[in-house]
């Protein structure tokens, strides 16, 4: 069942770029994109079951306490801790039963204990449990050793959540612990923003399809694979439009195509000034260009703009450069399209392992690999040898991105650098 869809609006803010044509600093995209970008995926509900990756739209209250009641933590014997004798074991009569479903009807007398099984609802007039394992059973008695403390092993009423607590709200991404918190409180359904529709193409007489023969001076298609690796498991509406040879023609038409389907398009190639590259010519032609140079290695020629209401943003041609704009900027934009609140990558200080010299004026991700002790302790990050923004291997090696400062011209051994792990929350 679809729920009221919210009137969309432009996908990005008029003139979001406007002003003079220079190399853009890496914040000042980054702040361009998420102040003019705006929420375009309208509201549907869905079943609590199918919430998992999804942006949530409403706000999710408890409407009782979670746990609903006193349950048990173990599997072993409920009583009244004042039942227990001092300092010595204590020998209580086993009274009854209580299971998950099950509870023990009636109360839990002084000298008595219940057998009781994990999450079984704790009988009145008991407050302690202790594990099956730490007593012996005689005689339909039950000995319980020295040392209990009270309500050990006893999980409270609305621990977990209070009522009427607000647990989740619009723009949080459903992580599997948000759906389970969300059937605990008893939903069903849930109102979440729809899957974002993405539009994919690679350009280039060069490229040939993965898996096809190799012509000499031809090379494989794969920036379009990495976009799609990049994009599953963000839940997306996957548009892949394929490969498009080096023709303005072709690459205007499959343009406006992506452009009365998608919300999003990203390509790859074609996203400088060079003879054969009509992309950003043809958006030119069909929409508007709002910017296509940042002050950032890798990923200078990076395009932004719009074709009709449909956001356009051309990566760069080579792999890593790819790679890296789309995490430092497609990301963000994208969270803030669907209506996710985004949240930037956790970023950590460690001592450098390695020496360089850098011009001054442009950020400069560089692949990162970590240096650990034997018990896994992040101990510093050396950088990977190599830096082409073509050369694959840099990402395969690396734990994450160091992340220069455009004012660093030196990094020493030992001093502190900012490096972004790739199984950080918010990075990849």
């Amino acid at each position: 069942m679809t729920g009221k869809a919210d009137t969309p609006g432009p996908r990005l803010a008029d003139d979001c770029f406007a002003g003079p044509q220079k190399l853009l600093r890496a914040e000042e995209a980054l702040a361009a994109i998420l102040g003019a970008a705006v929420t375009v995926a309208e509201r549907e509900e869905v079943p609590v079951e199918e919430a998992g990756g999804r942006v949530l739209a409403e706000e999710i209250a408890a409407p009782q306490d979670v746990p609903a009641f006193d349950n048990a933590a173990v599997d072993g014997y409920a009583f009244a801790h004042a039942s227990l004798a001092h300092p010595g074991p204590t020998r209580l009569a086993i009274a009854g039963r209580a299971a998950a479903g099950h509870p023990f009807e009636g109360a839990v007398r002084l000298g008595e204990a219940v057998q009781i099984l994990t999450g079984a609802m704790v009988p009145e007039g008991a407050d302690t449990i202790v594990m099956q394992e730490d007593v012996e059973t005689a005689d339909g008695h039950v000995i319980v050793p020295a040392g209990a403390k009270p309500g050990a092993n006893r999980r409270r009423k609305g621990e977990d959540v209070k009522a009427g607590s607000v647990i989740l709200g619009p723009g949080h991404r459903m992580r599997p612990q948000d759906v389970g918190a969300a059937v605990s409180l008893g939903r069903g359904r849930l109102k979440v923003r729809r899957r974002l529709r993405v539009a994919i193409f690679s350009t280039g007489d060069e490229i040939v399809p993965p898996g096809a023969d190799l012509p000499p001076g031809q090379v494989y298609d794969a920036n379009r694979p990495i976009l799609r690796a990049l994009l599953a498991p963000l839940g997306v509406g996957l548009i892949d439009l394929g490969v498009l040879r080096d023709e303005r023609g072709r690459v205007q038409a499959a343009l406006e195509d992506a452009a009365a389907r998608a919300d999003l398009i990203l390509t790859t190639g074609g996203a400088s000034k060079g003879a054969e590259d009509h992309v950003m010519a043809s958006v030119e032609a069909i929409g508007r260009l709002h910017a296509w140079q940042l002050a950032i290695k890798p990923g200078r020629p990076l395009g932004m703009g719009q074709i009709g209401d449909t956001v356009f943003v051309g990566l760069p041609g080579n792999p890593v450069a790819a790679i890296v704009c789309f995490l430092m900027f497609v990301q963000p934009l994208m969270a803030r399209l669907q209506g996710e609140t985004w949240r930037p990558p956790l970023r950590v200080r460690v001592p450098a392992r390695f020496e360089m010299k850098k011009k001054p004026g442009r950020r400069e991700y560089l692949r990162g690999i970590g240096v650990r002790e034997a018990d896994g302790t992040l101990t510093g990050v050396a950088k990977f040898p190599r830096d082409g923004s073509g050369i694959l291997t840099s990402l395969r090696e690396a734990d994450g991105l160091i992340e220069v400062a455009e004012e660093t011209t030196r990094i020493a051994e030992g001093d502190l650098v900012t490096f972004l792990p790739f199984h950080a929350p918010g990075l990849m």
